[in-house]
């Protein structure tokens, strides 16, 4: 296993938690209240404005070209590839990119987005990435799993944009290359001793996404 998987499995009911999560189930059904979207929509795109200070961050931490570049293309698949998604979907609903970035910060998007950015600057390159983790990689495996389960339906699914970006090669390949970083960081600066550290670190961000969500299913009530 690499390290991603090692953390997986030693963060298994935290993993649960945020890729089971109802918010998922009921996306994936198609059942999801436009509402409890719309809302996590708005605060993801406030949330990828932190995720890009955190890939800034990246870079101030890098010792090599090698980890710069990768804090790079983190900030550029942020700023060029998530964000447009979130201002074209909220761009149906008469919202502006002005409007959006506005909006009040939720309690879910500082908790989990001061606490990425804490990791960082406490911490060292590892420390970030695996923080960084759940949110990069994770929403491949999700958005894959779906796309996977809905199969040829998800061209009239209700959200085959978010599903189909998230699930679609250009993303896919930011996570694979997400992953391969993170496990030569740990390579290079994880031992044994301090896996378990890492792995609560992880369990932690795992279970932020999941009020991530929650906060989503909770606007729509």
């Amino acid at each position: 296993m690499d390290i991603f998987d090692r953390l997986k499995v030693a963060a298994a009911a935290d993993w649960a938690t945020y890729v089971e999560h109802d918010f998922v189930r009921q996306m994936g059904e198609g059942s999801l209240p436009q509402a409890a979207f719309r809302t996590y929509l708005t605060q993801d795109y406030l949330f990828l404005i932190q995720f890009a200070r955190a890939y800034a961050l990246a870079t101030y931490k890098s010792r090599t070209l090698a980890d710069m570049r990768a804090a790079k293309a983190g900030l550029s698949a942020i700023l060029d590839l998530e964000m447009e998604l979130h201002v074209r979907l909220c761009g149906r609903w008469g919202l502006s990119p002005e409007e959006l970035e506005a909006a009040p910060e939720h309690q879910a998007t500082v908790a989990y987005t001061r606490y990425v950015l804490d990791c960082g600057q406490s911490g060292d390159l590892l420390d970030l990435h695996v923080a960084l983790a759940p949110c990069v990689i994770g929403y491949a495996e999700i958005g894959a799993r779906l796309a996977a389960e809905i199969g040829p339906a998800l061209e009239n699914h209700p959200y085959r944009e978010w599903i189909g970006e998230y699930a679609g090669e250009a993303f896919q390949s930011i996570a694979r290359d997400a992953r391969c970083h993170l496990d030569e960081l740990a390579a290079r600066a994880m031992t044994e001793r301090r896996f378990a550290d890492l792995a609560a670190l992880f369990g932690k961000a795992s279970r932020l996404e999941a009020d991530f969500w929650q906060m989503g299913l909770d606007g729509a009530r």
